[in-house]
């Protein structure tokens, strides 16, 4: 009997391997891990492991807050829609989007962590070698998965077959690694040298051996006889040569032996069970590699999400790219703001098509009021700039074909909020409660959207409020944009130019006073309530019309019955 493999290779929690971050976080769980690894391996039921090992996760650190922004820019429906992850043209149907979704809404304060993301994928979108490689790799992961989570739990199976099975998606992935990424400059190389890196460990050459010997135990030489007419008229076994240079194949006289002295020793166990107990033996001795595989599965939908944003993008004419992000230079920032050929990502993402614009700002510390006429894009251009922002400080694609922009410590957006049936104040009540919660989060230099403030009462009162809110945002230099309708008040304060930092910009229209949903310097003059009524159906001889019919209605009803 063949001894066990050697100790085996172990990881120390620092060495863990991570494709989103430079310097990879150390786990407190890894134990846990470990032993819920085990178990799969042992039972083919995983208990969660791999959604427990991204659900836990340790990302950098983050000064955002989701809680502030996230649902009012609809980020788990444009994770969901937006961020489709396809491999081979195959869409996953077990995309772990809550680790997304986490990832996007907390960019890392270091930037270094998002130019490592950014080099990856530029290098991903720029060779089609590595994007195939990247996408076969996990795909094998995706196999791998399936293999230790039980896909064919109801089913029978052999346990050792199963087992076996695991260990050559295993080699395979391990192969397919140290076979990729050659000549890759950004952290796609730390694939390869991890792969290479297992490749050379006495664990892995274990395991090889013990597939070998799974695969070509004895090569069998037979001579069959044919006839005239085709058909097979005998055949004879010729020699039987059995392996000899692996070093699980014992002799048939030592096999005997060894079982004797089992035999006489006391131990009962069949062939295999001996196999059960190498696999376990192996397994253990990769065991470390493996357990660092496993959280690469959701990174690296991170990675295939954004080339799926990036060819949503393409498949409905836009471009999309990898923005330039400056720091804020606090007390001096008077830097530019460049989004060209910005669109909104959840228009695209919803099938919708969205019209592309340029956004142009002198500095980034400012607080831009945005007027026009409804449906003129206003609310739709707040939400383009903050998922550029999210998106461009997490290290993502942007939805612009180029951007230039500051860093900022945070994010909030409020937008209109429905009126709640449960809701204690009125339309002014609740929008003073949205200012207070407003100033209760926002910190210096932070980036807010703010859509149509203080509309909720009569203007004299609303331009008192929305002056007093802006006065005391530019205290915080925020990169500030608020919609508003008030355009006579905005006309003032643009006239007068009292409050420092502020800019205005307006929605563009056509020679037929449409919107274009392009952005100009400036304030609106009128909100073109009268062409949103046409459109819609409420002009007055319609509105006649309407009334002439109902009330002839009762008069048919009458006749008819």
């Amino acid at each position: 009997m063949k001894p066990s493999p050697p100790a085996p290779d172990t990881a120390p929690a620092h060495e863990v391997l991570s494709l989103l971050h430079p310097d990879p976080i150390a786990r407190p769980d890894l134990e846990e891990m470990r032993q819920a690894l085990s178990f799969a391996f042992a039972s083919g039921v995983s208990g969660g492991l791999f959604s427990q090992a991204l659900d836990r996760a340790p990302l950098a650190p983050s000064t955002w807050d989701p809680k502030s922004f996230a649902q009012d820019l609809f980020l788990e429906e444009f994770v969901a829609r937006g961020f489709r992850v396809r491999a081979g043209g195959e869409r996953d149907t077990v995309v772990n989007r809550a680790f997304i979704f986490r990832v996007l809404a907390h960019p890392p304060s270091d930037t270094r962590v998002a130019e490592h993301r950014r080099e990856i994928l530029r290098e991903l979108s720029g060779s089609t070698v590595f994007r195939r490689q990247f996408e076969e790799l996990y795909t094998l992961a995706c196999r791998l998965r399936a293999a230790l989570e039980g896909a064919t739990a109801g089913k029978k199976f052999d346990t050792t077959r199963r087992q076996l099975d695991v260990l050559v998606l295993v080699k395979e992935a391990f192969d397919r690694m140290s076979e990729s990424f050659e000549g890759a400059k950004s952290g796609l190389s730390g694939l390869r040298e991890f792969g290479t890196s297992v490749r050379e460990t006495e664990g892995y050459r274990s395991m090889v051996d013990l597939l070998d010997y799974d695969e070509h135990l004895a090569t069998l030489g037979v001579t069959i006889r044919v006839g005239a007419d085709g058909r097979v008229r005998g055949f004879e076994v010729r020699n039987l040569r059995e392996r000899q240079d692996n070093p699980f194949v014992l002799s048939p006289a030592r096999r005997w032996l060894a079982k004797i002295e089992m035999f006489f020793r006391g131990y009962r166990f069949s062939d295999g069970e001996v196999m059960a107990r190498l696999l376990d033996a192996v397994f253990e001795g990769i065991e470390a590699h493996v357990l660092r595989f496993i959280p690469l599965l959701g990174e690296m939908e991170v990675y295939l999400g954004a080339l799926g944003f990036r060819d949503l993008a393409e498949a409905a004419g836009l471009e999309v790219c990898l923005p330039e992000i400056r720091p804020d230079v606090e007390g001096t920032n008077e830097q530019p703001r460049k989004l060209l050929g910005l669109f909104n990502p959840l228009l695209v993402a919803s099938g919708v098509r969205a019209v592309p614009c340029d956004l142009v700002t002198d500095r980034t510390s400012a607080t831009v009021l945005i007027t026009g006429p409804n449906s003129g894009g206003k609310t739709r251009l707040l939400q383009s700039v903050a998922i550029a922002q999210l998106l461009a400080q997490g290290g993502m694609f942007v939805p612009a074909r180029e951007a230039s922009l500051v860093r900022v410590p945070g994010l909030v957006v409020s937008l209109i909020q429905e009126t709640r049936v449960d809701q204690s104040e009125g339309r002014l009540g609740m929008e003073l409660v949205r200012i207070r919660a407003l100033f209760e989060m926002l910190g210096p230099g932070a980036m807010v959207m703010l859509d149509e403030l203080c509309s909720g009462t009569n203007p004299s009162e609303g331009e008192e409020i929305f002056e007093l809110v802006i006065t005391l945002l530019s205290k915080l230099r925020p990169q500030a944009f608020i919609t508003t309708h008030f355009l006579t008040f905005a006309a003032r304060l643009a006239r007068e130019n009292a409050i420092a930092g502020i800019r205005f910009i307006q929605v563009g229209l056509d020679a037929a006073h449409r919107p274009t949903y392009q952005f100009v310097a400036g304030v609106a003059t009128t909100s073109l309530a009268s062409h949103a009524a046409a459109r819609l159906g409420v002009s007055r001889d319609e509105l006649e019309g309407l009334i002439d019919r109902n009330m002839r209605a009762p008069v048919v009803r009458a006749r008819e019955s």
